[in-house]
C-alpha cells in the first residue's frame, strides 16, 4: 500500500509540518509504537503523522540519508505488523517502501483513527500490562495530562464532519480523473499505481472511503474534492463573488458563483478576482528613478483569506462563502464563526493560536496542493502582504454566537482617493497629493482620533466638550479631505489616519 504523498515532500518539510514527521535511522519498536499511537490519537486534529525510517535526524530535521539495508526491510515490516497489533483498539498504519537517491526507505503513515483513544504498552516486555494513551505535543510524543486525557475521550465521539462517511453517496460518485489529476499534481507514488489498481483500493489508500468491505461508502472529504458535483451532497458548498460598484445601497450588483470540487472552485474564484478586481497603480515621484507601484488589494492577502475560509467553513451549514467587493473594501464571510478557543481580543490584536482545526482532512488536501499551510500562519501572511503593499491592517470579526466569520480587507488609500474623484486613473506623471487646510475643530477632532483610534463621537463629545453636530461635521470634512477612514462596525470599529 502507498502513502498519499512522496518521500521527497516529507524530507523537505514544505507541506507536512515537522511536528507531524519523525525520522528514525532504524526501526525502534518501543519508541516508534508510542509515536504511532500518538499520531492515531491525533489530539489536535492535524491528520496524524509520518515516521520515515532510514533517515538520521538532528533537532527533528533530516541530517543524513543512510537508507535501510534491503536485507533488513522484510524483517522490519514483519516486526511492525506484530508490534502494531499491541495497540488497542485495533489500529494498523499504512506502510510503504520508498526509493530515493538510489536508497530504500520505509514510510509509515499513521492517520488519525476513528476509535480514539488508542493505547499501547509502556514497554515491549512480554509481561507488560500497563497501557498508556500517548499524544503529540509539538514534535514530541508524551504521556497526556488528566485534562488531555479528557480531551481524548471527548474526541472519541467527535469525528470531524469532513472525515465522516456519507451514507447518501456511492463509490461511483467519486471521479477517477479528478483523483489522478490530484495525485499527479502532488507527486504521489499512488499516481503510477492508479492506472492498474482497483478503484476501491485506490480510494482506500487515499483514505477517502471507509474500510468495511461489505459497505463501501465515500467520506465527505472525498466527495468535496473528487466529485464533479459536490453541491449534490453539500448544498451551497460554493464561493459567491458579489460586487457592489455603488456600495450596498446601490442598484448595480455583479455576481459570479463558483461551484465544483473545492480546490477547483477556490482556484477559479481566485483567478477571477485577480483578473477582474485587483488593480495596480503606478505613481512617478520627482527625482526618483523608480515609480511607486501598489495594488488596490494585494493578491497574497486575498488568496490567504479565501483559502482560510474554504479550510474552516462548516460544510454542514447551508451557507456559501461570500466575497463582497465594495468600493472601499472586500469582505470574505464564511459560516460558522471562529472556534471558541479564539477570543475577540485575539482577533483584534492578531494574536490567534488555533489548537483545533474544524476540517483536518480538507486541510491535508489543501496543504498538499500548496493552497494553505495550516500552521497558524494565515493571519501573519495576510498582515505581511498588506504591510508590503502599504494597505491598512485587516479586520477579523466573529459574532458572539460564533455563527459567522468575516475578514475585511480595506482598499489602499490611494485607490480610495481615486474612487472619490481625487485621482483619476493611473498617475503616470507627478503625484502632488491633496493639500488640505483644516479648521480648528477639524484639527482638534483629528488629534483626538490619533490619540485613540477606537474613539467614538460620544466619547469625543465628553473629551472635547464640543457639540455632536460640530464633531460629525468635522468628521465628514476630514473624510472628504482624505484624512481619515473608519473601518469595522460603527460601535466597535476604529479610525485610520491616512495622512
Amino acid at each position: 500500500m502507498a502513502v498519499p504523498t512522496n518521500i521527497k515532500t516529507l524530507l523537505s518539510g514544505n507541506v507536512v509540518e515537522w511536528a507531524r514527521i519523525e525520522f528514525k535511522e532504524t526501526w525502534d519498536a518501543e519508541a516508534s509504537l508510542k509515536t504511532i499511537c500518538a499520531f492515531a490519537n491525533d489530539i489536535d486534529n492535524w491528520g496524524g503523522g509520518y515516521i520515515v525510517i532510514g533517515v538520521k535526524e538532528k533537532d527533528g530535521r533530516p541530517d543524513a540519508l543512510p537508507g535501510v539495508s534491503p536485507e533488513k526491510i522484510d524483517h522490519y515490516l514483519k516486526d511492525m505488523l506484530n508490534k502494531c497489533k499491541r495497540i488497542q483498539p485495533e489500529y494498523l498504519p499504512i506502510v510503504e517502501v520508498a526509493d530515493y537517491e538510489e536508497k530504500k526507505f520505509i514510510v509509515i503513515w499513521a492517520p488519525g483513527g476513528y476509535l480514539r483513544p488508542y493505547s499501547s504498552p509502556r514497554t515491549m516486555a512480554k509481561n507488560e500490562k500497563e497501557r498508556v494513551y500517548y499524544i503529540r505535543e509539538m514534535a514530541s510524543t508524551i504521556v497526556p495530562s488528566e485534562e488531555e486525557k479528557r480531551d481524548l475521550y471527548n474526541l472519541a465521539n467527535n469525528v470531524p464532519f469532513d472525515d465522516r462517511i456519507n451514507h447518501e453517496a456511492d463509490l461511483t460518485d467519486l471521479n477517477l480523473t479528478l483523483i489522478q489529476s490530484y495525485l499527479k499534481e502532488i507527486g504521489s507514488s499512488l499516481y503510477e499505481e492508479s492506472g492498474h489498481m482497483q478503484f476501491v483500493d485506490l480510494c482506500r489508500n487515499m483514505n477517502i472511503v471507509n474500510t468495511l468491505p461489505e459497505y463501501t461508502k465515500p467520506k465527505n472529504v472525498g466527495l468535496m474534492f473528487f466529485s464533479m458535483e459536490p453541491q449534490r451532497f453539500f448544498p451551497y458548498a460554493q464561493i459567491d463573488v458579489v460586487q457592489f460598484p455603488d456600495d450596498l445601497g446601490g442598484d448595480r450588483i455583479i455576481e459570479k458563483i463558483f461551484k465544483g470540487p473545492l480546490h477547483q472552485q477556490l482556484r477559479e474564484a481566485l483567478q477571477y478576482i485577480q483578473n477582474s478586481i485587483i488593480q495596480e497603480q503606478i505613481i512617478k515621484i520627482p527625482n526618483k528613478a523608480e515609480a511607486d507601484r501598489f495594488f488596490n488589494y494585494p493578491y497574497a492577502a486575498i488568496e490567504e483569506s479565501l483559502c482560510n475560509a474554504v479550510y474552516h467553513k462548516g460544510y454542514d451549514v447551508r451557507e456559501p462563502i461570500e466575497v463582497r467587493v465594495l468600493p472601499d473594501r472586500i469582505e470574505i464571510v464564511s459560516h460558522p464563526g471562529a472556534d471558541r478557543s479564539i477570543t475577540e481580543e485575539g482577533l483584534r490584536t492578531y494574536h490567534v493560536f488555533n489548537r483545533r482545526y474544524r476540517n483536518r482532512r480538507i486541510g491535508e488536501f489543501l496543504k498538499e496542493m500548496h493552497l494553505t499551510e495550516g500552521r497558524n500562519t494565515g493571519f501573519r501572511k495576510i498582515l505581511n502582504a498588506l504591510e508590503r503593499n502599504g494597505s491598512p491592517k485587516p479586520i477579523f470579526e466573529t459574532d458572539p454566537e460564533r455563527l459567522s466569520f468575516c475578514t475585511t480587507l480595506l482598499i489602499h488609500p490611494e485607490f480610495l482617493r481615486q474612487n472619490e474623484g481625487v485621482n483619476e486613473g493611473v498617475n503616470e506623471g507627478v503625484n502632488e497629493g491633496v493639500n488640505a487646510t483644516l479648521t480648528d475643530k477639524e484639527q482638534t477632532v483629528l488629534e483626538a482620533i490619533k490619540r485613540n483610534p477606537s474613539t467614538s463621537v460620544a466619547k469625543m463629545i465628553k473629551e472635547l466638550n464640543i457639540s455632536r453636530a460640530s464633531i460629525e461635521r468635522a468628521i465628514k470634512e476630514l473624510k472628504k479631505k482624505q484624512m481619515i477612514i473608519h473601518e469595522g462596525p460603527a460601535k466597535n470599529g476604529r479610525w485610520i489616519v491616512l495622512k
